[in-house]
């Protein structure tokens, strides 16, 4: 595609800012220009918005190599490389169908770790206030318990679907700022509903832990079941219930997503996980997360690239929902 040729009108440039409409999309160069998530307009006025994207560049929590407070910035930075057209393999552009932007960051006091979960739950809430559903790029994965309290406010007890190579229930004494116990207090709380809740990817046991009534699909399960199998556990265990989408970038075997903070052997592949995804449609997915992105630890974006591409998927789930069918190809 050339300047000339681009079939969508003139190219401004810098759509992060200039973009006039919240759908659409406008193609300009992959490796120039601001760098919003999929070039979606940066704005904190949520009029008309279905789905905020917003970073939460937080890795206090990590138990072992940091770097995922720079998580929503390679993960906006990947995704440019898609950023022009439809999606495969849905062949539709979501962002025809939902109007979606950059919320930004999640800003807080790094010196004041411990009203860093408020912090985040107050501003997930000024999200959910105004109508709009939310994404949120990590940032370790204990982001996700303070985005659980703000969405539980909203909606109730929340189904959980949990892709992850860790079931970050590991015992503890309570109160600790912490990316591998913090389910615990979901349950505890009533945030989650265990037994309407299910975990994919698992392949790491500790000393103590609990099922709490999870469904747990260990990943050799995944490994030897087709992602139309899976999908379907999926939907049985969370039937009807309103669900939380939150997917650790460890649930990917290492070769696939290399950038983590720990790393485990014998995970999925990407095309496992996308293709599992794309089969959960009828589940009332409210939210999403992907955590534990750490660009100092990747190698050529590959880790960014599948987290943005992760998001993507879900963002074609709910056009689909929404009635967004693939265009048919001319002759």
């Amino acid at each position: 595609m050339t300047l000339e040729m681009n079939p969508h009108g003139p190219l401004p440039g810098d759509n992060a800012f200039r973009r006039e409409s919240l759908k659409g999309t406008q193609w300009e160069p992959t490796y120039a220009g601001a760098l919003s998530f999929m070039r979606r307009k940066y704005t904190r006025d949520l009029t008309g918005v279905d789905i905020a994207v917003t970073g939460i560049p937080f890795d206090q929590a990590t138990s072992h190599r940091p770097g995922t407070r720079l998580g929503p910035e390679g993960i906006r930075k990947a995704s440019a490389e898609n950023a022009w057209g439809p999606f495969w393999p849905w062949n539709f552009d979501p962002f025809d169908t939902l109007a979606v932007t950059d919320y930004g960051d999640c800003f807080f006091d790094w010196g004041r770790k411990e009203n860093f979960p408020q912090r985040l739950e107050d501003h997930a809430a000024e999200i959910l206030a105004s109508g709009a559903e939310m994404i949120a790029l990590g940032g370790d994965h204990y982001i996700t318990y303070p985005l659980l309290r703000a969405h539980a406010r909203k909606h109730g007890p929340l189904s959980l679907v949990h892709f992850d190579a860790h079931r970050d229930v590991e015992p503890d004494d309570g109160g600790r700022i912490d990316h591998g116990t913090m389910f615990n207090y979901a349950v505890k709380e009533g945030l989650i509903d265990p037994r309407a809740s299910v975990q994919i990817g698992i392949r790491t046991v500790f000393t103590g832990e609990r099922t709490y009534g999870f469904r747990i699909v260990y990943a050799d399960e995944v490994h030897d079941s087709s992602p139309a199998a899976v999908a379907d556990i999926i939907r049985q265990v969370v039937g009807g219930n309103k669900a939380y989408l939150t997917f650790d970038i460890d649930c990917l075997d290492p070769s696939a997503a290399p950038g983590t903070g720990t790393p485990i052997p014998g995970g999925l592949t990407y095309h496992q996980a996308a293709s599992i995804i794309r089969r959960l449609m009828g589940i009332h997915f409210i939210a999403m997360d992907v955590v534990e992105v750490s660009p100092p630890y990747d190698h050529a974006e590959i880790t960014s690239l599948a987290a943005a591409s992760l998001v993507m998927e879900y963002l074609c789930l709910k056009a689909a929902a929404r009635g967004a069918r693939a265009a048919p190809f001319s002759e």
